[in-house]
C-alpha cells in the first residue's frame, strides 16, 4: 500500500512539473506600437480612477454625515428647538 502510495505521489508531482513547465514556455511578445499604446492610455486610466475615487468617497462622506447627525449625542439637546 505504501509503495502504491508513493508511486502515485510520485506521479502526482512528475505531472504538476510538467504542466508547470509548460506553463512557463507560453511568451508573449509586445510591439512597440502596443508598448506606445499602453504607454499613452496611463493618464486616462489614472485621471478616470482619482475621479472614481473621489465621487466613492463623496458619497460614503455624505451617507455618514448624515447618519452621524442622526445618532450623534448632540441632537437630544436641539430636538427641543426643532
Amino acid at each position: 500500500m505504501k509503495k502504491l502510495l508513493a508511486i502515485v505521489l510520485l506521479a502526482l508531482i512528475f505531472s504538476f512539473q510538467m504542466y508547470a513547465e509548460s506553463l512557463a514556455d507560453e511568451k508573449k511578445t509586445i510591439t512597440p506600437k502596443e508598448f506606445a499604446t499602453t504607454i499613452s492610455e496611463v493618464p486616462n486610466k489614472v485621471g478616470n480612477f482619482l475621479t472614481n475615487e473621489v465621487e466613492k468617497t463623496k458619497a460614503y462622506q455624505k451617507k455618514s454625515w448624515a447618519e452621524m447627525k442622526t445618532k450623534w449625542p448632540f441632537t437630544m439637546f436641539n430636538k427641543g428647538n426643532e
